[in-house]
């Protein structure tokens, strides 16, 4: 069981180091609401089902990352303020190999 290091840059563009565990099968979407890194009921509001879109986040690092699914790109190719690096945060485990994964938070819809 390890933690990793990322960072997170909230949508007042403030950027916070993280330490977020690999050992909770946590996803990134997760991370960003127990750190309070958005408003209650912004981040997640469809609970991680990649249904709603509120946790997109543009990925800025070099951070090898899982293929997406056809649920995350479905939701994306529908989705405001879509980048070439649009991610979900909810279907982004935290495991081991996201250490110094750098994402910045889409603005709220």
């Amino acid at each position: 069981m390890e933690d990793i290091n990322i960072k997170i840059t909230d949508r007042d563009g403030v950027t916070h180091e993280i330490v977020a565990p690999t050992d909770m099968a946590m996803n990134l979407m997760e991370v960003v609401r127990s750190y309070e890194l958005a408003p209650e009921g912004t981040i997640g509001v469809c609970g991680g089902m990649a249904m709603c879109a509120s946790c997109q986040c543009y990925v800025t690092s070099d951070t090898a990352l899982p293929e997406m699914g056809d649920d995350e790109e479905a939701m994306l190719s529908e989705a405001f303020d879509v980048k070439d690096n649009s991610r979900l945060g909810c279907q982004i485990q935290m495991t081991p190999e996201m250490e110094g994964l750098e994402v910045e938070l889409a603005p709220e819809s």
